[in-house]
C-alpha cells in the first residue's frame, strides 16, 4: 500500500513539474527576457546606390524588402531577370534590393558602372541596385552582418553562400526568411509571404 502511495504521488509531482513548464508565467517570463541589442533594424542601415547616392533604408518602411547578393557571371545570373519581373509584379509591396558582390568564385569583377551598364542592357533592370560591397568573410558589410548574426537579427546566422541568397525582410525592417540561390524570385514560399 506505501509503495502504491510513494508511485502516485511520485507520478504527481511529475505531472505538476512538467505543467509548470508550460505555464503561461514560464511563457512570458521567456517572452520578456532582455534579447541582445534587437533593437535595430534594416531601416537603421544607409548605403550608397550603384551610382554614388546615399539611400537610407528607412525610406522602404510599411514595405517588405527582397535584399540579393548579385552577380554578373554567375549560373545565377539569369535570375536578374526573374528578380525584375518580380519587381514588376510586385513592385507595391516589396522592393527588391541588388548589391553585387565578388565574394564567391570572382563572379562579379566590374566596377559599379560597369555593373550597372550590364544589368540595364541585358535584363533591363529598374530595382534599386547598390554599390558593390562584401557579403561575407573579414571585410563584410555591416548591413549583411546584420542579416547573417542571430544576436544581431533575432534568428539567423546563415550568411551567403553564393551569388543570389536572398533575404526577406518585414514592413517594420525585422528579417522573416533567408532563402538560398537555388530558389527563385517566384518560388511560392517567396510569394506567399509577400502577396
Amino acid at each position: 500500500m506505501i509503495n502504491f502511495f510513494a508511485v502516485a504521488l511520485i507520478a504527481l509531482v511529475s505531472c505538476i513539474g512538467a505543467n509548470d513548464r508550460k505555464s503561461p508565467n514560464n511563457l512570458i517570463q521567456q517572452a520578456s527576457m532582455p534579447e541582445n541589442n534587437l533593437s535595430k533594424t534594416v531601416h537603421d542601415f544607409t548605403l550608397k546606390t550603384i551610382d554614388g547616392k546615399d539611400v537610407n533604408l528607412a525610406a522602404y518602411k510599411g514595405k517588405k524588402i527582397l535584399i540579393v547578393n548579385v552577380a554578373s557571371k554567375c549560373g545565377y545570373t539569369p535570375q536578374y531577370d526573374e528578380l525584375q519581373k518580380f519587381h514588376e509584379k510586385y513592385g507595391e509591396k516589396v522592393a527588391v534590393l541588388g548589391f553585387p558582390a565578388n565574394n564567391f568564385g570572382g563572379q562579379e569583377p566590374g566596377s559599379n558602372e560597369e555593373i550597372a551598364t550590364f544589368c540595364k542592357k541585358n535584363y533591363g533592370v529598374s530595382f534599386q541596385m547598390f554599390a558593390k560591397i562584401s557579403v561575407t568573410g573579414e571585410d563584410q558589410h555591416p548591413l549583411y552582418k546584420w542579416l547573417s548574426t542571430k544576436a544581431e537579427n533575432g534568428w539567423n546566422d546563415q550568411a551567403p553562400r553564393w551569388n543570389f541568397c536572398k533575404y526577406l525582410v518585414d514592413e517594420n525592417g525585422k528579417l522573416l526568411k533567408y532563402f538560398g540561390s537555388g530558389v527563385k524570385p517566384f518560388d511560392d514560399e517567396i510569394v506567399n509571404l509577400v502577396k
